[in-house]
């Protein structure tokens, strides 16, 4: 039986891709932050370990445990866990920043880190990042998440070709717009970091507070979180997994336009795309 490890699985797409690997037969090990919610998933069939990204010792403990359970081996990693931190550059702190680096960056490479000798010593291992479109078409008000995505896109790309010939895949899944508690979750870390009141973007805040508060429908182009778990069957069974996945039209289409169009026009296209920031 094949084991993963997937951070992030309280929720959306961690626990989407969890179910939906188990129903494939994989050993999971579906990690999140909080006590209950490994009850929950432990209620769920499946075999869950508390993780907290911001935490080294957290992070070493539960590779630690998932590597006795397993007798020394894992056959793959599912980095996913995180937040976004919305709000204009000129109004994010460095603890802003420093937040959203430590769980979205810092924590999944320090996993990996941990992981990676015992794939080494196997002879294989699949490494699957959660990115996004954000990770190379770059939003208004979400400076922060974007620049930690492109980071990862840049230590995705280095991982793989330092990996190279050890039988371990590195590849990159880019979801577009899913269904998901991201709206719900980004809403603390902006109110806990944002003078938004004090700010020359106050009017725009004020729009996305409103979405933030009340996602209302369903914006175009959204897809369940399924459509992210087909591609992440796809990194870990293919025999010839591919490097990047995008998911859903956006994450394709803006793919494409970032390679045809100018600097300017994309500018453009992605102000519109987000409302002119009011998204």
């Amino acid at each position: 039986m094949k084991s993963i490890l997937i951070t992030g699985c309280s929720s959306g797409i961690g626990h989407a891709v969890a179910l939906g690997l188990r129903q494939r037969g994989w050993r999971v090990f579906a990690s999140a932050r909080d006590a209950a919610d490994v009850a929950r998933l432990e209620g769920e069939g499946l075999e869950s370990t508390r993780l907290d990204l911001n935490d080294s010792t957290s992070i070493r403990d539960a590779a630690t445990e998932v590597l006795a359970r397993t007798g020394g081996t894992l056959h793959a990693l599912f980095n996913n866990g995180g937040f976004g931190q919305v709000g204009a550059v000129e109004d994010l702190t460095r603890d802003a920043l420093r937040e959203q680096f430590e769980t979205n960056l810092f924590g999944w490479v320090e996993l990996t880190n941990r992981l990676v000798p015992a794939m080494r010593a196997q002879g294989h291992g699949r490494i699957v990042m959660n990115s996004s479109v954000l990770g190379y078409a770059a939003f208004p008000y979400r400076g922060a998440y974007n620049a930690v995505k492109f980071a990862l896109e840049g230590l995705s790309d280095t991982l793989r070709m330092e990996l190279a010939g050890a039988g371990i895949h590195v590849s990159l899944v880019e979801p577009g717009p899913i269904v998901s508690r991201f709206r719900e979750n980004c809403l603390p870390h902006f109110e806990k970091h944002i003078d938004w009141q004090g700010s020359a973007h106050r009017t725009r805040y004020e729009s996305q507070l409103a979405r933030l508060k009340n996602p209302g429908p369903v914006a175009p182009f959204t897809l369940g979180p399924e459509a992210v778990l087909e591609k992440v069957i796809h990194a870990l069974e293919s025999p010839r997994p591919r490097a990047r996945y995008p998911v859903t039209a956006p994450s394709v289409a803006f793919w494409w336009l970032k390679r045809l169009l100018s600097t300017r026009m994309m500018d453009k296209l992605l102000l519109r795309a987000s409302g002119e920031g009011k998204r």
